[in-house]
């Protein structure tokens, strides 16, 4: 892995932290957030044409064919600022998911208007959290999209075939509010024959469809309810919807973990701001030796979190490759970066509170916005355990009939170097 950023990659970086230092203080996210899209429309389409929603859209679609990377250092500098967007869903979930599921006519159709921003998008997962499907917490044949005739969204065909029908409903969708496009996973087949397919429809005025936003702890990632009854809906077919969603963990992960590791950093740099200005005894908060060691601390942990959500953008950019062995590895480095990243934006807006202290959660302050959010993304995309632990059965790290195997045999054969190293892969 070369850890060097690229010019071009630099100058994403820097070209995004300008405007947003410009258009995106914490007054205008608050006023922002309270608006009916629940973000500014007017900066989205000033980003839109910076060309932000089509960085990882292929070329020929509008889009500037870049990748993971590219979008993990983006959502570094939105998370910064909490940037209430639909970045997220739009670029990180739907435009890829519409790339590899749909037809040429349904990504002519569709990807060029979701590059230019001009149409956003949101995932629709009726039942658990959205790490569930993208395989960051869970498998493939979880109950995420319902089963059978009942529970999440179900699908049947009308029409003779020619359209879908979905009914159901699905209670937290990330920036569905707002979304001119919705990709549905719905269950089909009944139980005779199930299935996942994601189905696309346009929900304003559509007949069937009702959208209520809902109140949320953290306003600047705005959810909503979406509920279906009989509404028209047409599918993309093209592959497996689970798979596809799982192969997509990796990437999303990475957008996630360095959105995480921006907040944090800008947490950071607020409350190193505060307790050199903050003083007691006559001597500036931060010049304590104890306040230091803490801050000390916390600055590690960041830099630790960006090495690893970097590190994950560039293993979902390489993808699986002939001889990694088990393809789903390829996401390990997704799940464990969004893990250290929650724990440190978590500790970050943790101390930033306490060195506040009162100010702190003041609307006057940006620092209980920080809380709010760390707060949030840990309950919507955690725990830290879950997802290591998912990593953990992925790797096959605590399998222990294959352990106990290996030892059985190095014991066997008298070769105490077989059982060592079995108990030293155990150990890693």
């Amino acid at each position: 892995m070369d850890a060097e950023l690229s010019p071009e990659q630099r100058a994403i970086r820097r070209t995004l932290r300008e405007v947003l230092a410009r258009h995106c203080g914490p007054e205008r996210v608050g006023a922002a957030v309270r608006t009916p899209h629940g973000h500014d429309e007017e900066l989205w389409h000033r980003l839109a044409e910076l060309g932000l929603p089509g960085l990882a859209v292929p070329a020929r679609y509008g889009g500037a064919g870049l990748g993971p990377a590219e979008l993990a250092l983006a959502c570094e500098e939105t998370g910064r600022v909490l940037l209430p967007s639909p970045l997220l869903a739009t670029a990180g979930l739907v435009a890829p998911l519409v790339a590899a599921l749909g037809s040429p006519a349904q990504c002519a159709r569709l990807l060029p208007r979701l590059a230019d921003g001009t149409l956003t998008g949101a995932l629709v997962v009726p039942r658990g959290p959205l790490t569930a499907p993208l395989g960051l917490t869970g498998g493939r044949d979880g109950d995420w999209a319902g089963g059978g005739r009942s529970g999440g969204v179900q699908a049947r065909p009308a029409d003779g075939g020619r359209t879908w029908r979905l009914y159901g409903e699905a209670p937290r969708v990330l920036d569905g509010h707002s979304a001119g496009l919705l990709l549905v996973a719905a269950r089909t087949g009944g139980y005779a024959r199930p299935r996942t397919l994601l189905f696309a429809l346009r929900p304003r005025g559509a007949p069937g469809v009702a959208v209520t936003r809902l109140t949320t702890l953290d306003e600047t990632r705005p959810q909503a309810r979406v509920e279906l009854r009989d509404a028209r809906a047409e599918p993309l077919e093209r592959g497996d919807a689970a798979e596809a969603l799982e192969g997509l963990g990796g990437s999303v992960a990475a957008m996630l973990a360095a959105e995480a590791v921006g907040a944090a950093d800008r947490a950071l740099g607020l409350t190193v701001a505060h307790v050199r200005s903050r003083e007691q005894f006559g001597r500036p908060v931060g010049s304590f030796q104890a306040v230091k060691h803490r801050l000390a601390d916390l600055h590690v942990a960041v830099q630790a979190a960006r090495s690893a959500a970097y590190c994950a953008a560039w293993a979902a950019g390489r993808g699986p490759r002939p001889g990694d062995g088990d393809p789903a590895g390829t996401a390990v480095a997704g799940q464990l970066a969004l893990a250290q990243a929650l724990e440190a934006q978590y500790a970050v807006a943790a101390e930033a509170l306490q060195f506040h202290g009162g100010l702190g959660m003041t609307w006057e302050c940006a620092v209980h916005l920080y809380v709010k959010r760390a707060a949030s993304d840990a309950l919507l995309f955690g725990p830290a355990h879950r997802l290591r632990a998912r990593a953990a059965d992925v790797c096959g790290l605590f399998d222990t009939a294959g352990t106990t195997a290996g030892t059985t045999a190095g014991t066997t054969a008298g070769t105490t170097g077989a059982t060592t190293g079995t108990h030293e892969e155990v150990m890693l």
